[in-house]
């Protein structure tokens, strides 16, 4: 038993189960021929939507966010490893005074899960298209039309010669110098992303991927070691570090969405016409400013 397990009354009457909050995890993975598949518990008879469908999760404790909280829980009512899953964001239902936290996380296999409490009935890989069609447990179900459209990552693409240069902290004089203070600036990303520009994935925080692309002077940056986010990536432009961010957007993962951040305004065009998204440094250079 944890501080956490306990009723809570939120500002709207209801009562739910978690006295600092709850949150469950939904897992999904893409298999080679496309289909998508949604990890599944069903809640055991004897509990709270009994026999229903939903997310595995719970109780978060005081000391826990909902990340933590989710994956715990998780591992607790079944045999998923969660050090396999790719975070990729979160969303909050806020009902005032308690708040139930839903962690959206990729898988690369499909692998196989069983119950492991007896809060679980059954464990199982869904049909995304098939999910309507279970019982689901009322919360759930209120979510999943939101919760559906989550199921991607993010790939934030930093123009990093351009987000270097909207700086007048003497970068011209050591261009490399720059460029490495604003790859150890985003290592503070690990800790997730809010506000996202709108048009975006629905998420309340993101966890990106980092891709640091940088050229010229700067290309020395991608041959140093990247420590402290495992997520971040620094890519030397083998020519103009413009056409190199289009190349990589133009050859998109599934399930992922691109968040190119440049003031480039001939840059900025060429990536909206191959399906990214843009924002500018100002948005980036604010939240590196938050940490």
């Amino acid at each position: 038993m944890g501080d956490g397990d306990g009723w809570a009354e939120c500002d709207q009457g209801h009562t739910h189960w978690g006295r600092f909050g709850a949150a469950g995890l939904l897992a999904y993975h893409r298999d080679a021929d496309g289909q998508m598949w949604v990890l599944l518990q069903q809640r055991a008879w004897w509990g709270l939507g009994g026999g229903t469908w939903g997310m595995f999760g719970g109780a978060t404790h005081s000391h826990e966010d909902g990340v933590t909280g989710a994956l715990r829980e998780t591992a607790e009512e079944c045999t998923l490893d969660t050090g396999l899953v790719r975070v990729r964001g979160t969303r909050v239902e806020d009902h005032g005074g308690w708040a139930f936290t839903s962690v959206i996380g990729a898988l690369d296999e499909k692998v196989a899960v069983k119950p492991a409490s007896r809060e679980t009935r059954r464990a199982e890989w869904v049909r995304l298209e098939e999910v309507d069609d279970r019982k689901l447990f009322a919360p759930f179900e209120r979510s999943w039309p939101l919760l559906r459209e989550t199921m991607k990552g993010l790939v934030l693409v930093v123009d990093g010669a351009n987000v270097v240069g909207s700086r007048p902290d003497g970068w011209w004089k050591d261009r490399a110098g720059a460029n490495a203070r604003l790859r150890d600036s985003l290592k503070a990303l690990d800790e997730g992303v809010r506000g996202l520009p709108p048009g975006l994935v629905a998420f309340d925080r993101c966890f990106p991927e980092v891709v640091l692309v940088v050229e010229g002077a700067a290309r020395r940056v991608a041959d140093e070691p990247v420590d402290g986010m495992d997520g971040l990536r620094v890519v030397a432009a083998p020519g103009s570090g413009d056409d190199h961010i289009v190349e990589i957007v133009r050859r998109p993962e599934p399930d992922t969405e691109y968040l190119v951040v440049t003031a480039d305004r001939e840059l900025r065009a060429r990536c909206e016409e191959a399906g990214a998204h843009v924002t500018g440094p100002r948005w980036l250079t604010d939240r590196l400013a938050s940490r």
